[in-house]
């Protein structure tokens, strides 16, 4: 940014003031490298990623699998950042489809997602009356502040939501246009907690009452509910559950409340599921907690046990053999073709395109934000040669056109490099990565890299 009257410039940044005699060399060094111009126009011409691309990617991508599990149609949740409830509804609604014969059967994520901004504005205003003693540029205050109505989220903050709400069946409450698209919807909102920050801090300041910011609260919280229901719909209080099964008999339960029907007909208990990381920022073998993404007061927490990858593969392939699906967190934006369905770390050779060390490991991605966990999806299968795995297939939410009618296939070093987060049944667990669970987690800031 421009300060008219300041003056930035040190010593340091004097001497380091490109020169002419610079340029010159950088051309110089250019003109020095083998095939540059002919190397110059297929990136021009092409893009740098068609430029780079392995055509031996399609040996190592085969789509065959020792381990898979027939989970139907996929999703879509087109322009919106809910694939973690898309992803932790699929594995729910992949155990339905199993039990009861119905092979295409949906959750309507409509539903829990209305009950996300609801509960998310809840545990905003918290955080912001927590924090008001604090200055609006204190990091954790900005931190609150830059996304407060965001689509994006944790396994964990969908299984709080259905522990609370239960579930229901997309046909009793379908997706609407802003569902669809999150950006009108998600701007809005943005804009009214930024605004409700604003308004509460300022009873803080002025010594208002608890009577008087409680009031304040629950107006504000009033009006992100019409918000939302105007957006969204209003979620139903009872359903009549109906649908055939594959072998084309007709079933119906009526005057089922959300909690009912999740109770009746999934025989799941979320408390006994994990998440495990992968971060190798962190010590491996220890319990983190990560408070500032918890999006239900008095729900489901947020930690991660901390391992290393072989300990996520030999949970997430026993889960599989299991007849059960995995939901999974990672960075899917890197090293990946969306048109073909393919997640390989070797995908887009760009160091060897431009001559350059482009080399970072996990870590060091973590620490200077080359990489997130951008994305959730749901494993389905796994290849396995002599017990080991060697490429994995993933259930996306970006509707059928993209990759093998939706479905991605991952390279097993793609997992090492970019998946940070598995969530299995605990039974799945050694003895002492079990004990480990009792234990008092860290908590990390609202800031950290598995945010």
């Amino acid at each position: 940014m421009l300060k008219e009257g300041i003056e930035f410039m040190d010593e340091t940044q004097t001497n380091s003031a490109l020169t002419p005699a610079d340029l010159a060399a950088f051309h110089a060094d250019l003109v020095k490298q083998p095939a540059h111009e002919v190397i110059s126009r297929a990136v021009r011409k092409s893009g740098v990623l068609a430029a780079s691309e392995d055509p031996n990617a399609n040996v190592r991508l085969n789509r065959t699998f020792s381990v898979e599990l027939d989970t139907g149609k996929v999703s879509n949740q087109k322009h919106s950042g809910r694939c973690w409830l898309f992803s932790t509804l699929n594995t729910l609604r992949h155990q339905f489809a199993a039990k009861y014969n119905v092979k295409d059967f949906e959750l309507s994520q409509s539903y829990l997602f209305f009950w996300d901004k609801i509960e998310r504005a809840n545990i905003f205003y918290d955080n912001i009356l927590r924090t008001a003693s604090k200055p609006a540029s204190d990091r954790e205050v900005s931190f609150y502040l830059a996304r407060p109505g965001e689509d994006g989220g944790q396994w964990a903050m969908g299984a709080a939501l259905v522990q609370k709400y239960g579930v229901v069946p997309t046909s009793a409450m379908p997706e609407s246009f802003n569902t669809n698209d999150t950006t009108g919807f998600a701007a809005a909102l943005d804009l009214k907690l930024r605004k409700d920050a604003l308004t509460l801090r300022q009873l803080v300041a002025d010594h208002a009452t608890d009577a008087e910011i409680a009031t304040a609260r629950k107006n504000a919280l009033s009006e992100v509910y019409r918000m939302a229901a105007y957006s969204i719909g209003e979620p139903p209080t009872t359903f009549d559950l109906e649908y055939k099964d594959d072998k084309h008999q007709y079933h119906r339960d009526a005057n089922l409340t959300p909690q009912d029907f999740f109770a009746k007909y999934f025989d799941v208990d979320l408390d006994d599921y994990v998440v495990l990381s992968n971060s190798p920022d962190k010590a491996f073998d220890k319990l983190y907690a990560l408070p500032s993404q918890d999006n239900v007061v008095g729900g489901k927490h947020i930690t991660f046990l901390n391992l290393p990858m072989a300990d996520l593969k030999q949970a997430t392939i026993a889960q599989l053999k299991s007849g059960e699906t995995v939901w999974f967190g990672n960075d899917v934006l890197q090293q990946m073709s969306r048109q073909r369905g393919f997640l390989d770390s070797h995908l887009y050779q760009t160091a060897d395109l431009f001559g350059v060390d482009l080399s970072l490991t996990k870590a060091q991605r973590l620490e200077y934000h080359e990489a997130e966990v951008s994305h959730a999806m749901t494993f389905t299968g796994v290849d396995l040669v002599d017990d080991q795995s060697t490429r994995w297939k993933v259930e996306n939410s970006w509707g059928e056109k993209n990759g093998d009618q939706g479905y991605f296939v991952m390279t097993d070093d793609w997992m090492d490099d970019f998946v940070y987060e598995v969530v299995v049944h605990k039974r799945f667990l050694t003895p002492a990565q079990r004990a480990i669970l009792t234990t008092t987690p860290e908590t990390l800031p609202a800031w950290d890299s598995l945010n």
